[in-house]
């Protein structure tokens, strides 16, 4: 089972790197519609949907980003307990990531099949833009099995090896924990 985890980590790690760009490039087209919108505006040329364009960047730049976030250790984790637990901390860490993986995966279900009956049943936008809401719920689909992947992949490096793959980024603020 390691030998199968090591040789997907170089995958995985592209995977989760790959969606965090994806995640940033949202982010930027967010300024772009923001601005669009403003030019627009100025010169009084009507942009429908520009709001909604941006609330589902917003929602694809954060799934998106959830599973690299995860590994970077940006999500909240009760590091205090976990140090002051020691040795013994290994069963709450896999208890967290049982959960986490469960509830990642019921999430990552109800995206997919919300995608699906949205595109069955035609649902189109309440705004003037009338957009089949499957296209912006897509990323949103995606992002959350990604997520599951990386919980599910957490868990299973922890249970064959002891550890998970949180790396905490040396160049992110910490806080300081007395």
């Amino acid at each position: 089972m390691s030998r199968v985890l090591a040789a997907l980590r170089p995958f995985l790690d592209r995977l989760y790197h790959s969606a965090a760009v994806v995640a940033a490039l949202c982010l930027i087209a967010i300024l772009a519609v923001i601005v669009a919108q403003m030019v627009t505006r100025w010169i009084s040329v009507p942009f429908p949907g520009s709001s909604e364009y941006a609330g589902y960047l917003m929602a694809s730049a954060s799934f998106l980003a959830f599973a690299h976030a995860l590994n970077r250790g940006a999500h909240i984790r009760v590091n205090l307990l976990l140090k002051a637990l020691g040795h013994r901390a290994r069963p709450v860490e896999l208890w967290c990531y049982l959960i986490g993986t469960a509830a990642s995966w019921y999430m990552a279900w109800f995206a997919v099949r919300m995608v699906y009956f949205s595109h069955v049943l035609g649902d189109y936008s309440q705004g003037q833009d009338e957009l089949p809401m499957w296209l912006p719920q897509i990323p949103l689909a995606v992002g959350a099995i990604i997520l599951a992947i990386a919980f599910l992949d957490n868990l299973l490096t922890l249970i064959v090896t002891g550890k998970d793959n949180v790396v905490l980024d040396p160049h992110a603020v910490q806080h300081v924990e007395s």
